[in-house]
């Protein structure tokens, strides 16, 4: 396995150029959070929006471009306590996707514009716990609230002049009493971070409340798209984004997309290498990614794969005035 493996795009010096356009056009310090398809919101995340703003220092106004498919919950709130630290006042830039816990995030910003391709999502809770089912190619499955809420209620219907028949009987035979509890712990959870992180400028707690609620349990899919008019109705300061501005994100998200692509290498049926670049933030002069730098092997007797010779980290990208920006290594643990 020694054939050279390929290697993603950094596209530093492009993405830069359009972050200053923004800046230029809308007047403030923009930071950009950017998770590709196999990325997420985690909790190292926290260290680099940390590392973006000790270079853009405190501002009165801040624009937070987000692109992300969700993560997790709790990180989201602490991107908005680091980011609060610095601002005041935070306006969220949508011109795509900004599902589940990216909702989440966004919430936190005084304004919310959105674009013509953007959505929100609401924040219902799904779990993949060490006891979950397991699915056919032998992962844990995640289980969401309100699936079980539903299972029960259908039940509940169809056995309504039998009240001996109990649904949780059958459904431990499938899903373990510990995964049940654990979601439901993880619903009110949910409930939680929203009203915490919408404090941070709504005061009305029956508005942040009602908020809440609304994006946890009120919709029928979790992937259910709230759209700009949909994010006003629930009580969101939403807008619409300037055209001129949205296309920019929209160019920006190009650059992303192209740096996130999958940089593969093959060496037989059982064997490959990964590169690929998962999140990314970015600010004036700087950028720090995640990139996955691994070999793949695949178990045939365990039918799963197993990861080899890890080299993923945290890359940092800040411009030194030349042609060639400083590369560096970064170590979150």
């Amino acid at each position: 396995m020694s054939k050279k493996t390929k290697q993603p795009p950094v596209l530093f010096k492009q993405t830069q150029n359009i972050v200053k356009k923004v800046e230029a056009k809308l007047g403030y310090s923009m930071v950009s959070y950017w998770n590709s398809y196999g990325g997420s919101i985690v909790g190292n995340d926290i260290v680099a929006i940390y590392e973006i703003m000790q270079n853009i220092g405190k501002k009165d106004k801040l624009l937070l471009f987000v692109k992300s498919g969700g993560g997790n919950g709790e990180s989201a709130l602490r991107i908005i306590h680091v980011l609060r630290q610095y601002t005041k006042h935070i306006t969220a830039l949508i011109p795509l996707e900004c599902a589940s816990a990216a909702t989440m995030m966004v919430l936190g910003a005084n304004e919310i514009q959105m674009g013509a391709l953007a959505y929100l999502t609401p924040v219902d809770t799904s779990l993949t716990h060490d006891l979950s089912p397991i699915d056919r190619d032998n992962d844990r499955v995640a289980v969401s609230h309100d699936e079980l809420n539903r299972v029960v209620k259908l039940w509940q219907q169809e056995a309504k002049f039998d009240s001996s028949k109990n649904p949780y009987e059958v459904l431990y035979q499938y899903i373990h009493p510990l995964v049940i509890g654990a979601i439901d712990r993880s619903d009110s959870l949910s409930m939680k971070l929203c009203k915490e992180i919408l404090s941070y400028h709504i005061m009305d707690e029956e508005k942040a409340d009602r908020i809440s609620q609304c994006l946890n349990s009120e919709y029928p899919s979790h992937s259910y798209p709230i759209t700009l008019k949909e994010a006003q109705k629930i009580g969101l300061h939403a807008t619409e984004l300037d055209p001129e501005v949205s296309e920019l994100l929209l160019e920006l998200n190009h650059l992303y997309s192209e740096m996130g692509q999958d940089a593969i290498t093959d060496f037989d049926e059982h064997n490959y290498h990964n590169n690929a670049i998962l999140n990314i933030m970015e600010g004036q002069s700087v950028q720090v990614f995640y990139q996955i730098d691994k070999d793949w092997h695949y178990l045939k007797d365990e039918r799963r794969w197993t990861s080899l010779n890890n080299e993923s980290g945290w890359h940092k990208i800040s411009d030194n005035g030349t042609d060639t920006p400083n590369h560096t290594r970064i170590y979150i643990r």
